[in-house]
């Protein structure tokens, strides 16, 4: 193969050799939505597998076979420490390694700027252990530039005087390789294995792509190589903003059909008829998770670098953080009609979870509605059957615990943020005073106590 004729003139031919017959061993930083899964994969296909977390209560859960993902049972985590997957908070195993990879989140700073410090102190930890030969793939979402301009002046400060690998430097024995390849995750679908979402890499010189495909074609049934890191980290933006993009176009759709009378959804479901040229999005009361609701901002800031306004961008942007106030004052409207005021009112909202049926809050919209309805006075419950507890909020502690469901009628008011599958609706409906619906949960009811927003 040519990929193999390639990297046989290379310092990489040990380690593509090890991917070959399932030798190489392969360290995951950071286990939460992306890295876990990833590190079952590569069980799956009979790799050594160790995963590295700063954050002890995962360690031990996975020490003992318990899984912290509703999603994945543990009886997937016990099989694969059968296959001989460890966990580990010491850094100084990078060193044991052939193959590096960084799933460490990637937040906005309270200025809604990058927030790369898990980056910034995943590498720096990284850097003393690392040996000539091995593979680093930085798999966290971030602007383009990031892997070449962040990541390798960190890495090649390590004390062995190693540098990362060049097209001129490919033959050098003192020599280690990096890549990009964006995770392409999407908790609660289960209609796409995850093996068979292609898989973008993006290596700093040619040897890293190929290794980089080698690496994931064990995994993954199509590898996607594109020009640079900088390509790959691009390509991981575009998606999410694609998506964010076409998400403030039906949000701010809604808002003019609820002035007009027009049930958006509708529309929504006649135009998706279209065989053609319509991909269907819908309105939601804002966007969160781990991606979409952040790389515009990421690019956006990264644009002002070169002097560039991505004015599209950001205008989708702030349709979709506006969204959360659209739905409180839809709220205080629908009491205010009922001869209430959101001042006092019991309020609980249904649903904390970004998205139905995962148990993941980050960046969640419902976050934001419950601050800004204490803000207005309401006293504010929540229930969620993935969440017994929510500490901190977006400002302030929230200090809150899951309510029950048994006493909907002693609520001002019941607001619909998360439509999880699990929830009765037509049960909530009959026992409530009232129902404010940002996700169309309850489409197939009729009844005056719901107010759709």
């Amino acid at each position: 193969m040519q990929t193999q004729k390639i990297i046989a003139t290379t310092t990489a031919t040990s380690l593509l050799s090890k991917l070959e017959d399932r030798t190489a061993q392969i360290g995951v930083i950071g286990l939460g939505y992306v890295g876990l899964p990833l590190v079952l994969l590569f069980s799956e296909e009979k790799f050594p597998v160790t995963g590295f977390d700063v954050d002890a209560k995962k360690i031990q859960t996975l020490d003992r076979g318990g899984s912290y993902i509703v999603r994945i049972p543990e009886t997937e985590i016990q099989v694969a420490k059968a296959r001989g997957f460890t966990v580990t908070s010491d850094h100084s195993r990078i060193s044991k390694m052939d193959i590096v990879i960084v799933c460490v989140p990637t937040p906005l700073d309270e200025h809604h700027e990058p927030d790369l410090s898990f980056i910034v102190a995943t590498a720096e930890a990284i850097a003393p252990y690392l040996r000539a030969g091995q593979l680093i793939v930085l798999e966290s979402t971030t602007y383009p530039g990031t892997t070449e301009e962040l990541l390798l002046p960190i890495l090649e400060k390590n004390p062995n005087g190693l540098k990362v690998a060049r097209e001129q430097d490919d033959h050098d024995a003192n020599i280690f390789y990096v890549a990009f390849s964006p995770e392409r995750e999407d908790p609660g679908n289960d209609t796409v294995a995850r093996r068979d979402i292609p898989k973008v890499v993006g290596g700093v010189n040619r040897t890293a792509t190929e290794l980089c495909e080698k690496l994931y074609s064990s995994i993954f049934c199509r590898t996607v190589p594109v020009s640079s890191p900088a390509a790959a980290e691009m390509t991981k933006l575009l998606e999410n903003i694609y998506r964010c993009v076409n998400i403030a176009l039906v949000n701010e759709l809604k808002m003019l059909s609820l002035r007009m009378g027009i049930d958006i959804w509708e529309v929504i479901d006649a135009a998706a008829t279209k065989p053609f040229g319509f991909h269907p999005f819908y309105p939601g009361p804002g966007l969160g998770g781990h991606c979409i609701p952040i790389d515009p901002f990421y690019l956006s800031w990264k644009a002002r670098e070169y002097d560039f306004h991505t004015r599209f961008i950001e205008l989708a942007g702030e349709i979709n953080l506006s969204m959360p106030y659209q739905v409180v004052a839809s709220t205080a409207s629908a009491l205010s009609r009922r001869r209430k005021s959101l001042d006092g009112s019991k309020v609980l909202v249904l649903g904390v979870a970004y998205k139905k049926d995962v148990d993941d809050l980050r960046e969640s919209p419902a976050i934001t509605i419950i601050e800004l309805l204490q803000k207005e006075g309401a006293l504010v419950s929540y229930n969620d059957p993935y969440f017994e507890y929510i500490g901190r909020g977006r400002k302030y502690n929230l200090e809150m615990y899951n309510a029950p469901l048994e006493s909907l009628g002693e609520y001002d008011a019941v607001l619909i943020v998360t439509d999880h599958s699990t929830y009765d609706y037509s049960w909530i409906v009959d026992q409530s005073q009232l129902v404010i619906d940002t996700r169309n949960a309850t489409r197939d009811i009729r009844s005056s106590k719901i107010v759709r927003c």
